[in-house]
């Protein structure tokens, strides 16, 4: 076990063997890292987890390492794991992630930078959520979230994390493209791959670097994404608005 400068680690905490965490964590009672997941695992594999600088795990958090030889489950720097958090193994998480409380993610996921995960999520294996992806509470995640994308209650995506995308100080420009990007693929009616060929086609918006993220994404996504709100498909941006609001 490896733990870095200035970490604060409180009673009844436990860490297993193959752990590695950075300076200036802070890690509150009852966690429990770098132990083996919930089926058979022979304790002698040599697997890994390891956490990032500046990162938070409440009370009773859960990190468990992989079954097989020299995998890793990764937290990265500036993370915040609210209580009664599970990462299962083989997860990646990014720089800046904040999950919720009882929110448990299955083994394989991965999550961008930036994205918050409210409580009560549950998240298969394997999905991945994108960069500055926004989940409400109690959704249910069975596919890929692109990034800088809402997704609401009854496990819709409603349209583009606006708040987050203004705290993380992207021009007036960018966020109109992610607007219309997330526009074209989800309420255009248009498939998946007429969707991602129009907006990379679109000169207004196909040399965006975040565009350009978010189409590959997608591209790359072998659970398929999860549904736009079909409620909102066709209608103008400002009734569609309207119903974002009152969803």
């Amino acid at each position: 076990v490896k733990i870095g400068d200035d970490c604060y680690i409180d009673a009844h905490v436990k860490i297993g063997q193959y752990t590695t965490i950075g300076p200036r964590c802070r890690i509150y009672f009852g966690v429990y890292i770098g132990e083996p997941q919930d089926h058979r695992f022979y304790r002698g594999i040599r697997s890994f987890v390891e956490i990032g600088a500046d990162t938070v795990l409440r009370e009773y958090v859960t990190v468990h390492r992989p079954p097989f030889e020299f995998l890793k489950t990764v937290i990265g720097d500036h993370v915040l794991l609210q209580a009664f958090v599970h990462i299962a193994h083989d997860c990646m998480l990014s720089d800046r992630v904040t999950i919720s409380n009882h929110t448990a993610l299955s083994g394989h996921c991965q999550v961008g930078p930036g994205a918050v995960i409210s409580g009560y999520v549950l998240a298969h294996q394997f999905t991945r959520i994108g960069a500055l992806a926004m989940i409400g509470p109690t959704c249910l995640i069975g596919q890929d979230i692109p990034p800088f994308c809402m997704l609401r209650e009854f496990n819709f995506i409603t349209g583009p994390n606006t708040i987050g995308l203004r705290r993380a100080g992207f021009s007036n420009e960018t966020r109109l493209g992610i607007r219309h990007a997330i526009k074209t693929f989800f309420f255009e009616g248009l498939n998946a791959k007429n969707a991602i060929a129009t907006i990379e086609a679109d000169p207004k918006v196909k040399d965006i670097p975040e565009i350009k993220m978010f189409c590959e994404f997608i591209k790359e996504s072998k659970r398929g994404i999860m549904p736009g709100n079909p409620k909102f498909v066709g209608l103008p941006d400002d009734q569609r608005d309207e119903l974002d609001t009152r969803a």
